[in-house]
């Protein structure tokens, strides 16, 4: 056990505290049993290390432990955390534990016999702590740590520190959103540059392989994290790329499920579990029709990739920017909101508001009528009349 503190500590002493993530105010850190979930390379790690560096706790107190380390194949989750708890420990990070096959049934064990033990743990967004043994829903309060946001992002490359808005903030005080901007901000200078390398927290290290390790991401998704998914065969995974390359060449897009397979050689009876377990990996987002049920693995009325980087990175041409603008949307808004289709307009939010995307020459005659709705354009500095720029909603988290 000697080697993996001694990494522990290592990584706690290396971390910066000078950009966090949003989710880490929002953590209640004084809760016995955390879990956070979310994609590959959002920054859990990080955050964590960042939780424990900050820490008034000494080191010998404090531990991180990531499951994926050669240490875990031939020594139990069990004993090493019986062990960190009897020489003092008090503050335990469990990163990857999704890697550890009895990792649920063990974080529950301790967490039961050492009262005084808190447990820090992340997964993969594939994780569902309710279907595995030993059931921590009960005791976990769980997060989810979503990509960075166009405002996080800003925050990160350029060090320029904005608030978050609310949905109603952002569509009803119009007059107010340029105010909490300084003069000389210019919002549409950047917003390319986010849609295409923004996401990730890593792609400061190589902008010029960025592209390549998203695939390379992609792949690692479906071959590796996706062999923890209830009812996913692994033999699957080569159709599982396949359909997810095929679905990149044309999101946003109403699915036609016999075309789907017929280019993916995926039985049309099985495209729409794919489509669903590619959504539960965070490559893929699906939208519902506005009123329809919530039964489970519904063919979807759209498909869009989960974020715009991995558009870019998936193509094999440039996307068009509607294809773009709409994936941003989709991606920033459902982060927070239930995003839904309607019967006019692109997306329904909260069941309340409609919104219609487009260019600067987008009019509204197809929503002129109807309640409760904007356009969303994305050349668009600030609010005018009923008119939202589409760099604003990067700012609700």
């Amino acid at each position: 056990m000697e080697d993996i503190i001694i990494n522990s500590e290592n990584l706690i002493e290396e971390v910066s505290l000078n950009f966090k993530r949003y989710l880490y105010t929002q953590i209640n850190w004084n809760n016995r049993l955390i879990g956070i979930k979310g994609a590959r390379g959002t920054g859990k790690t990080t955050m964590l290390l960042q939780m424990l560096k900050a820490s008034n706790l000494r080191m010998s107190e404090k531990a991180y432990f990531t499951l994926d380390d050669i240490y875990f194949l031939g020594n139990s989750l069990l004993e090493t955390g019986k062990l960190f708890y009897q020489q003092g420990g008090k503050l335990l990070v469990l990163d990857e534990v999704h890697k550890y096959p009895s990792w649920s049934q063990e974080i529950k064990n301790l967490y039961d016999r050492y009262r005084d033990l808190q447990i820090v743990f992340t997964g993969s967004s594939i994780v569902d702590i309710s279907t595995r043994e030993g059931d921590l829903s009960r005791r976990a309060l769980m997060y989810e740590l979503q990509v960075l946001s166009y405002r996080e992002y800003l925050h990160y490359q350029y060090g320029m520190g904005y608030p978050v808005l609310k949905l109603e903030e952002l569509l009803n005080s119009k007059e107010s959103i340029r105010s909490l901007f300084p003069k000389d901000f210019k919002p549409l200078a950047n917003f390319r540059g986010y849609l295409k390398f923004g996401y990730y927290p890593y792609q400061t290290e190589d902008r010029l392989g960025y592209f390549q390790r998203l695939r390379q991401q992609s792949r690692l998704i479906v071959e590796y994290d996706m062999a923890e998914l209830k009812g996913f065969d692994i033999r699957h995974a080569k159709k599982m790329l396949q359909l997810l390359f095929v679905v990149a060449q044309q999101v946003p897009f109403k699915p036609n499920i016999n075309k789907l397979a017929e280019k993916t050689g995926i039985h049309r009876n099985s495209i729409n579990n794919y489509l669903y377990f590619l959504e539960e990996a965070r490559l893929l987002s699906l939208l519902q029709a506005s009123g329809s049920s919530a039964a489970l693995l519904q063919k979807p009325e759209k498909i869009f990739m989960e974020n715009s980087n991995l558009l870019y990175a998936l193509s094999e041409d440039a996307p068009e920017i509607g294809s773009v603008r709409e994936v941003f949307f989709h991606n920033q808004v459902s982060a927070k909101h239930k995003l839904s289709m309607p019967k006019s307009g692109d997306f329904l939010i909260d069941w309340k508001y409609v919104v219609e995307m487009g260019g600067k020459n987008k009019d509204s005659r197809q929503i002129l009528d109807l309640p409760n709705s904007w356009l969303v354009k994305d050349d668009l500095e600030y609010p005018v009349g009923k008119s939202i720029p589409l760099w604003l909603f990067g700012f609700l988290y």
